[in-house]
């Protein structure tokens, strides 16, 4: 093959340094990145590296990629996961999975909410508590489940981070504002069954796979919670299940209605919508990631794939032919 029709692509990423940062929580492992760049090698791409810090215009110019398979969670800010894709598109390069637009609004949980609420999906009763008014919610049921309302991978979500009554909340919010920074959700909390769907694809030629359930085999707490410590130690706590032991019908709504949040916020190439299914048979929508984790054997969203009879540079490899196609690039 001669040397010009070999595409360059460019894994946009951040990679941990610090596994007890905080900051750092959503960063990629080193591991995870090279296991993307043998998958695109091994498919007969040429891939560079490219860490998404400050210098990152700079990289980007020097590199001159074709396309770039972005996994960057970005810096600060409650849009921070649509600063590389906003980046990518100042400067009119393509770039795997959602744009900046429909990122910011997944990361806003609370925003989300309402849009899929337009679709006719049901959500927990939730409200947002800001820094300014810290206004306690009166209307939602007990008990109330609060987690930040613009973090990912479970940041921010711990095994006492329910409350039972009013008492409990008022002391939970005012625990946790000061050390979670931004806005606070609290939602109901749904007692029952968790299930998480992903899409690959684009208009026609999306494909929803099959819903993974999330076993909880053991708790920590009270309530079934899948905090940021037991996705650190899944093997101790959680156990999976693809396809569920679940009636056709809900089977079908889930799915349904993971595709429709995914057209909704007009979601690209792949992402990942958790639902929860409560003891009467009700299933709730509780978030979208458009920008899921990939670490094999580890993130849920290549579990579900493989359980899906995707194998892992397989996935890697559909998730940038899906952006090369949505360009009109030959592959």
């Amino acid at each position: 093959m001669d040397r010009s029709d070999v595409l360059r692509v460019a894994i946009a990423c951040n990679i941990k340094t610090d596994r007890t940062s905080d900051i750092e929580a959503e960063f990629d492992e080193p591991e995870t990145v090279d296991a993307i760049k043998a998958a695109l090698r091994n498919g007969g791409f040429e891939t560079v590296v490219l860490e998404a810090t400050e210098e990152f215009p700079q990289k980007l110019e020097a590199a001159s990629p074709d396309i770039v398979f972005n996994i960057a969670e970005g810096r600060f800010g409650r849009s921070r996961e649509a600063q590389i894709p906003a980046i990518l598109e100042y400067y009119g390069i393509p770039f795997t999975g959602s744009d900046a637009a429909a990122l910011s609004v997944a990361m806003d949980k609370a925003m989300t909410k309402r849009l899929v609420r337009s679709c006719g999906i049901e959500t927990p009763a939730f409200c947002v508590i800001t820094h300014e008014e810290k206004e306690l919610p009166g209307d939602i049921p007990f008990p109330v489940l609060v987690k930040p309302n613009a973090e990912g991978s479970s940041k921010g979500v711990s095994d006492d981070s329910v409350a039972e009554d009013m008492t409990q909340l008022r002391t939970l919010v005012e625990r946790s504002m000061p050390d979670l920074g931004g806005d606070l959700l609290a939602e109901q909390y749904i007692d029952g069954r968790e299930f998480t769907v992903g899409i690959i694809g684009n208009g026609p030629d999306i494909r929803v796979l099959e819903p993974m359930e999330i076993i909880y085999r053991k708790l920590r707490g009270p309530h079934r919670i899948y905090s940021y410590e037991v996705k650190q130690n899944y093997q101790d706590y959680i156990s999976y299940e693809c396809p569920p032991d679940l009636p056709h019908e809900l089977t079908a709504k889930m799915k349904r209605d993971a595709e429709t949040v995914y057209r909704t916020l007009g979601c690209l190439d792949l992402a990942r919508v958790d639902f929860r299914l409560s003891e009467n048979g009700h299933v709730f929508f509780i978030e979208v990631n458009p920008l899921p984790g990939l670490a094999p054997g580890y993130s849920d969203f290549p579990m579900l794939a493989g359980y899906n009879k995707i194998e892992y540079d397989d996935l890697i490899r559909a998730i940038l032919g899906c952006a090369l196609k949505r360009y009109g690039m030959r592959w």
